[in-house]
């Protein structure tokens, strides 16, 4: 448990839980990925004798609110989470069903990682200035990474979801989990501009110099943007969606050895696929009955 300032906490660990408190309210931001994590959390708050009464879930990434059900079966706890995401927190099968293409899942990808228990959201939000009790907080919105995941500002304090990632963290996952290159980038120009007295990410330390980490994060994703458009430019006719994927997690180093690992990377990979879609790079089609990427070339629609 950090103390940031009089008011502002956070659990450092594997994936961070952000704490506020205000006289008679505290509230959790994120809950862990399962019970054992948010039973830590509890047990150091009651030995410091702080309250528990409401839960902000940034986004539905079963790492970040694992731990809710269990959260919500002991405590009186109001739970806000951002519009869109509440589906797929009431229903976490959701989770897995987009990541397997909206085929019925397999057991194999129904697992804590990726599926939560289901979760009563009783405040639904969006990007905006909200009163929760004692609480006045700020919401930005941050997709990329999910589609409608909410950054929150509070007493100065930036708690900014999985927007940015510590550098280390960048290393480990060698191509991390986004939804949308474009996406991601547009939402990290805009976490640096925050103004706040720092920043905590949902995985890494809190820094007040955030702002440096944000533009490592900002260069990272354009390495691998700009490895993806050579690459892609280097097969003049065209080059498989499947392959993309294998080339690339070859490339950086990425063994996948389970199916749920795939299927993130295959996200992933897709999702700086869908960046350059967007900036007007490349094209794609079905040809042959795959899906085939290509350089968009001058004068071309």
């Amino acid at each position: 448990m950090k103390q940031i300032n009089s008011h502002c906490y956070y659990f450092h660990s594997a994936v961070n839980i952000g704490y506020v408190y205000n006289g008679d309210d505290g509230m959790l931001i994120d809950a862990g990925i399962d019970k054992s994590a948010i039973k830590k959390v509890i047990k150091a708050l009651k030995q410091h004798g702080l309250p528990i009464t409401h839960l902000f879930i940034t986004h539905a990434h079963a790492d970040h609110y694992g731990g809710a059900k269990y959260l919500q079966d002991n405590y009186d706890v109001r739970t806000i989470a951002p519009k869109y995401e509440a589906a797929i927190l009431e229903n976490p099968s959701l989770e897995p069903l987009y990541l397997f293409g909206g085929n019925d899942p397999l057991d194999d990808i129904r697992n804590k990682f990726l599926e939560g228990p289901p979760v009563r959201i009783d405040d639904k939000v969006w990007e905006g200035n909200f009163t929760f009790g004692e609480f006045e907080l700020e919401t930005f919105s941050l997709p990329g990474h999910s589609y409608h995941q909410l950054g929150v500002k509070i007493y100065d304090v930036l708690y900014a979801a999985d927007s940015y990632f510590a550098e280390a963290q960048l290393k480990k996952h060698k191509i991390p989990y986004i939804t949308d290159c474009a996406l991601t980038i547009d939402s990290l120009s805009r976490v640096k501009e925050i103004l706040c007295d720092g920043a905590v990410p949902g995985h890494g330390e809190y820094e007040t110099n955030f702002q440096d980490t944000v533009r490592k994060n900002i260069a990272y994703h354009e390495q691998l943007s700009t490895w993806l458009e050579e690459y892609i430019s280097d097969h003049p006719d065209g080059v498989s969606h499947e392959q993309v994927i294998v080339d690339m997690c070859d490339a950086y180093g990425v063994e996948n050895n389970q199916l749920s690992q795939w299927l993130l990377y295959r996200t992933a990979v897709t999702a700086y696929l869908i960046g350059h879609i967007k900036r007007g790079t490349i094209t794609y089609a079905i040809e042959g009955n795959r899906w085939v990427f290509k350089q968009l070339k001058k004068g071309e629609d």
